[in-house]
């Protein structure tokens, strides 16, 4: 069926053209650099403002979440790094569905990834806008604040008659004819100093990213070893203060902290050797990133109660409580520091995605165009800075975040499934290579010993389901979880899977169920228009179509 038409493997190598036309792109990046970019990318926006609100929900046991997430995100890593090793060419997600279910799923995939990708960078821009301003604040230099937020916020504010930066924004705008100009004006600026960068070269890419990279983890090492002076252990008591559920009610949280680690793997075009340095570089970048969490999320809860840290900004307001004023310009300098480098690799990945997929048949031709000097997919380059920049004028932060976790999820469910489904091969010297655990009896042992402990240590979890599901839709995802769990541990046993894509892909799978059934909707919306898109265009102009004709 023409849906579900693949590509096929042996045709996606390095030796043979990459299929995708891959020897356009330059490769300079070394396993360092592409380890660089994906510390930029992990490390931003979730680490400076949503961990707070994780520790303020889980108490020092957030530490046990962000070991979750990890060890989720480590599975899918492997996954990732398994297809990187077999089709090194860019796409990331995209391309690896192409080659395991098909290509609607390869569409569905591509247009869950502009949401990680582009959408996600709206919201890191209005949070590098934040910390930026607070910046410019404490040096004297002022904005006006009807160019320091969107116009969405300041009318909220307005009509709810909040008072503040929307309000005062709302009042003070100079307007034209009867409309008020308000709009961030440092979040624009920086997606088009990022959009420009991007777009004259890899090379120049790498360098700013590798700079900002030793400048945020230097820095971080200092919020993280001046924070040890100022821990008292008596905050740690008790370890969950709100239980395991209040640790779980932080996923959506701390799963962000570690969007972007696949955005490596849309640089495989770009690398010296990625059939050995794209699995290397997601893997560093993970666990060097889960520490830095870790030892944050330590010093956070050690150093002021956690019932103080449900802020936006939890790395200043820890200093701000405990009188250490001169931290506070650093944590800034920091935070714009990271999310710039965040924003970066975010901008990298999108062009690279939307040019495979051109390349595909399944967007215009002149996506996969490549700039004859730079070297870069500049008409898609400039692309995604306008999808990046024109919605800033109108949206706002919490919708934007909402939608970047679940499409992200989406995608690293895709990944993991499509590992199972691909034949075994034999190992090859200098490439990655996923360890075959049986998951036979593995699987269907580990889901006893999980249901054990659950009916151990929440003995009202399952009936507690049951009893709201009339009341609170919210239970609706877990609900659906276990049958699923089921299938998947039978099938496993059944066909023989291997272990660790089966246990990233429940990972994801439960993770997933952290999100609000309003989420839901508004993803299985865009879905809906993705998919619109696709029989408009996509699927008669399709290469794998013309070739079946």
């Amino acid at each position: 069926m023409g849906l579900f038409r693949k590509k096929p493997l042996n045709t996606v190598n390095a030796s043979e053209g990459e299929i995708h036309g891959g020897h356009a792109l330059g490769r300079h990046l070394s396993v360092r650099d592409l380890t660089f970019f994906g510390i930029a990318a992990i490390i931003g926006a979730g680490s400076f403002s949503s961990m707070g609100q994780a520790c303020f929900s889980g108490g020092p046991g957030v530490v046990l979440l962000f070991v979750l997430c990890g060890i989720a995100c480590g599975f899918t890593a492997l996954c990732y790094a398994e297809f990187a090793a077999r089709v090194p060419a860019s796409g990331s997600a995209y391309t690896y569905a192409y080659v395991s279910f098909g290509e609607v799923f390869a569409w569905i995939i591509g247009w869950a990834l502009l949401m990680e990708y582009s959408i996600g960078n709206i919201y890191v821009a209005f949070s590098w806008s934040g910390y930026f301003t607070n910046l410019l604040d404490g040096l004297g230099l002022h904005l006006p604040e009807w160019l320091t937020i969107n116009y969405r916020s300041a009318s909220k504010a307005f009509v709810e008659g909040t008072a503040g930066e929307g309000m005062n924004a709302w009042t003070t705008a100079p307007k034209l004819g009867s409309l008020r100009i308000i709009f961030d004006l440092p979040a624009v600026m920086i997606n088009a100093l990022i959009t420009w960068l991007v777009y004259t070269g890899v090379k120049e890419s790498r360098n700013a990213s590798n700079a900002m990279v030793i400048v945020k983890l230097a820095i971080i090492a200092l919020v993280v070893i001046v924070g040890a002076f100022y821990v008292d252990i008596n905050n740690w008591v008790p370890f969950m203060p709100n239980g395991f559920g209040g640790v779980m009610a932080g996923v959506s949280a701390v799963f962000f902290a570690y969007i972007g680690f696949d955005a490596v793997s849309t640089l495989a075009e770009e690398s010296k050797d990625p059939q050995r340095d794209l699995p290397r570089g997601m893997i560093w970048s993970l666990v060097i990133c889960t520490v830095v969490y870790i030892l944050l999320a330590l010093v956070l809860t050690g150093m002021v109660g956690w019932s103080q840290l449900g802020v936006s900004d939890p790395l200043a307001e820890v200093f701000q409580l405990r009188g250490v004023k001169w931290m506070l310009f650093i944590v800034s300098i920091a935070a714009v520091v990271a999310m710039t480098s965040v924003m970066l690799v975010f901008q990298l990945g999108q062009p690279r995605i939307w040019m495979s997929m051109s390349r595909d048949g399944l967007l215009p031709k002149k996506f996969a165009s490549i700039h004859p000097k730079y070297k870069t997919p500049g008409f898609s380059t400039i692309v995604t800075g306008l999808v990046v920049g024109i919605p800033i004028f109108f949206t706002d932060e919490t919708f934007i975040l909402d939608f970047t976790s679940i499409g992200t999820l989406f995608a690293f469910v895709l990944v993991c499934g499509g590992v199972l489904v691909l034949p075994q091969r034999a190992k090859e010297k200098g490439r990655f290579h996923l360890p075959h655990i049986n998951s036979r009896w593995n699987a269907p042992i580990l889901l006893l010993v999980v249901l054990s402990l659950i009916l151990r240590f929440v003995p009202d979890y399952f009936p507690g389901l049951l009893d709201v599901v009339g009341h609170a839709a919210q239970n609706i995802p877990q609900i659906f979880f276990w049958p699923l769990t089921v299938v998947v541990i039978v099938l496993a046993h059944i066909k023989n899977w291997s272990l660790v894509p089966v246990l990233g892909l429940l990972s994801c799978c439960y993770l997933l169920t952290g999100m609000a059934v309003s989420n839901w909707f508004w993803f299985a919306v865009w879905l809906v228009i993705g998919l619109a898109c696709y029989f408009a265009y996509g699927y008669r102009h399709s290469k794998l179509a013309s070739a079946q004709v």
